[in-house]
């Protein structure tokens, strides 16, 4: 089942219709993401928070969130989408899928009344956004895909208010539910986990397929602005082999303008691997640019090279990153998103200037009006 998007009036901790759901026989099949949970009135689906009634299946966290805060763009990670701008971030509870080494498990594994503390109507989301200048709102921490009807109402709200909106997700949807969810969103950041199917098999109970065709989507038929992260794990997804396997793919399934960000590992909730070290990093940068890639960002290491953009035709520092402080800006003034020495157009969305935020990050504790 689908509707059409609103901006809905409902008070926060209502139980919303969901909008991808068919029935099968006495049981009512949930379409939204690849796992199509078969459930019967009162079951809840692998991410707990879609559960069927016996009209159909609902959302039960909308208008739940774990909270806010604000944080630069390039935190998401987007390097090419707004450069220094301020983001409001929220998520709330659960996730499609279980990642072994999930680094925001107490949030993505929660149960919506261990996770979700500040209840929010999309028009008082937006409105933060607006106090608090914010360029964006993020939906991120957990999976926006599995909380769809709430992120789109949120999306509705913020564009009224000329506010963008970016969703952080492992891109884990299907081909019925994607045109609704990312026709609310202006950018997005898909994690890519790995390149094998085994990964994803194994340590995220999943599967890779789908999101390549999400990625293949969103690259060829969205103005979505889209980049990439992968998290190399040692051991698991971080070999020469399957890292130019990932960079060759992105180039002839995507394009070489795609940005990819290679971000450090450290242990966390169920997988015991040592943490990923920069020279790992630099490598895997390394080969996805002999691979043919532009732009190769590393993350979660002190890396100034690795974090900064450049023109891909002439090599002058473009955006000049330590961690999340800019300190250089070589884009063209009159034509933003030009290389101002060689005139090379870089993909992305860009302003004149850029933002000011810097690495800031300020937790934001809402009190709403009665």
């Amino acid at each position: 089942m689908t509707g059409p998007q609103v901006v809905s009036s409902k008070h926060p901790h209502a139980i919303v219709p969901g909008r991808w759901w068919r029935a099968a026989g006495d049981r009512f099949v949930c379409d939204l993401c690849p796992r199509r949970c078969h459930l019967r009135p009162g079951q809840r689906g692998f991410c707990f928070v879609r559960q069927a009634r016996p009209d159909g299946i609902a959302l039960t966290t909308w208008g739940h969130t774990s909270g806010f805060c604000i944080d630069p763009v390039e935190k998401k990670p987007l390097n090419h989408f707004l450069p220094g701008s301020p983001v409001l971030s929220f998520g709330t509870a659960g996730c499609n899928l279980g990642c072994r080494y999930c680094q925001n498990w107490e949030i993505s594994k929660a149960r919506q009344q261990d996770a979700t503390s500040v209840a929010a109507t999309p028009q008082q989301v937006a409105e933060l956004a607006r106090r608090t200048d914010s360029r964006a709102v993020a939906f991120t921490y957990n999976d926006p895909v599995i909380f769809a009807e709430y992120a789109l109402d949120v999306a509705a709200a913020c564009h009224q208010a000329d506010i963008s909106t970016i969703a952080v997700t492992a891109g884990y949807i299907t081909a019925q539910a994607r045109p609704d969810f990312f026709a609310g969103m202006d950018a997005a950041n898909i994690d890519l986990k790995a390149f094998t199917e085994r990964f994803y098999r194994e340590l995220c109970y999943g599967r890779l397929e789908p999101v390549k065709e999400t990625l293949r989507y969103l690259v060829h038929e969205t103005d979505v602005w889209v980049e990439l992260t992968t998290l190399l794990i040692p051991g698991e997804n971080d070999s020469d082999d399957e890292i130019n396997a990932l960079s060759s793919w992105i180039c002839d399934a995507l394009g070489r303008h795609v940005p990819l960000h290679f971000t450090a590992y450290h242990p966390d909730y169920r997988l015991d691997r040592p943490a990923t070290s920069a020279a790992t990093l630099s490598r895997a940068r390394a080969i996805a640019r002999a691979e043919g890639l532009h732009h190769v960002y590393t993350g979660n290491v002190h890396d100034v090279v690795g974090n900064t953009t450049w023109c891909h035709a002439c090599g002058t520092a473009l955006i000049r990153r330590d961690w999340y402080d800019l300190h250089g800006w070589g884009l063209d003034p009159a034509h933003p998103g030009r290389c101002g020495t060689c005139g090379t157009t870089l993909a992305g969305r860009f302003e004149a200037a850029p933002g000011t935020w810097g690495g800031r990050r300020m937790s934001v504790r809402p009190k709403w009006p009665d």
